[in-house]
């Protein structure tokens, strides 16, 4: 087994543990989580409905910004979006090429976006804001702001509360002894950050934890003017 150094906690920004990690995973994390079993009814719904208002511009073009191994870029390309993936870890983006070969997947940072301005219809950042210390957030809104087109529609998905979770544990069942932090935000921390990026609220929910969750889910969708 390997043990991997953290990020620097001086540095919100600073991926290294991050990918170094979901490097190590990424074949088990593909073959443990090859799809939306693991998302409620309630999560696929604000999926569905960001989607909806994609396709409802008539530019369907999307961005699934932290891909990991592609199971939402799958989901959202059956429900008729052009999607492309980007994820800091080029393992995991090779399970996501391996697993969904007809779909573009490309290693990038969600801080730098390997993109031009308003390329995008939507940007969908499922769960890959949470290992991003809250103050470091603004930086990826920011940048998925910057390629979203005018009317583009965002949508942005993670544990609610405060405070931060080891989560090395969930990975010692598969034999890898790693390092990884999730930090937990909520709602009213989000939207103001979301604002500041120069996007506008469309909804928000937020769902109580349940089977063997620790956290209650939130989901914000938000649009560009």
């Amino acid at each position: 087994m390997m043990r991997l150094v953290p990020s620097s906690p001086s540095d919100p920004l600073d991926y290294r543990g991050v990918q170094l990690a979901y490097d190590t995973v990424a074949e088990d994390y593909a073959s443990y989580l090859p799809d939306t079993r693991a998302e409620a009814p309630l999560d696929l719904a604000m999926v569905d409905a960001f989607a909806a208002a994609v396709a409802s511009g008539g530019d369907a073009r999307v961005l699934d910004a932290g891909c990991g191994a592609g199971r939402m870029s799958r989901y959202l390309a059956e429900r008729g979006c052009l999607v492309e993936g980007v994820d800091l870890s080029s393992s995991m983006v090779a399970m996501a090429r391996r697993d969904h070969p007809d779909l573009v997947f490309t290693v990038g940072s969600l801080t730098d976006l390997p993109y031009p301005d308003d390329r995008f219809a939507g940007v969908l950042l499922w769960y890959s804001t949470i290992h991003t210390p809250p103050a470091g957030q603004a930086r990826i809104f920011a940048e998925a702001a910057r390629v979203l087109r005018p009317g583009g529609h965002l949508l942005v998905g993670f544990q609610s509360g405060e405070g931060a979770r080891d989560v090395s544990a969930a990975y010692r069942r598969f034999g890898h002894e790693i390092q990884l932090e999730r930090y937990l935000v909520t709602t009213d921390q989000v939207a103001p950050r979301l604002v500041a990026a120069g996007l506008r609220e469309v909804c928000r929910l937020v769902r109580r934890a349940q089977g063997t969750e620790r956290d209650d889910q939130a989901f914000l969708l938000a649009k560009a003017p």
